[in-house]
């Protein structure tokens, strides 16, 4: 019931019922990655979509599939042997918003104290 729910209100979660109902319809099944996204296209057309394992995280779609998802080649890595490039580097999960997030020194979400102030600048002041 939960799940039924969550695609009735929610996008970010796997599918909507829309997306249900069109993958249904017109979706052929291409294949699935190493995250269980699953990967379709159109029957009779040129659209390709993906439905996500769980939140919808486009940076979770791996280096072959990005590459057939938006175009870039017309075989899908489920269709050959397909390995990814020395330089191409794995998912890193988007962690803005959490306490893993990126804070740069200076921060005022950072536990360290900021730098001190060199005195290598004249302050501006309004008035002056």
């Amino acid at each position: 019931m939960k799940n039924l729910l969550l695609q009735i209100f929610t996008w970010w979660n796997g599918q909507t019922m829309g997306t249900r109902f069109f993958t249904w319809r017109k979706g052929e099944f291409v294949g699935e990655d190493e995250f269980g996204n699953k990967y379709y296209r159109e029957r009779a057309g040129k659209k390709r979509w993906v439905i996500y394992n769980g939140l919808a995280e486009a940076s979770a779609i791996p280096p072959g599939w990005h590459g057939w998802i938006h175009h870039r080649v017309d075989t899908p890595p489920s269709d050959e042997t397909y390995y990814p490039k020395s330089w191409q580097k794995g998912h890193q999960a988007n962690r803005t918003g959490t306490a893993q997030a990126y804070r740069p020194d200076g921060s005022i979400l950072t536990p360290e104290s900021r730098p001190k102030v060199t005195g290598d600048y004249q302050a501006w002041t309004p008035g002056e």
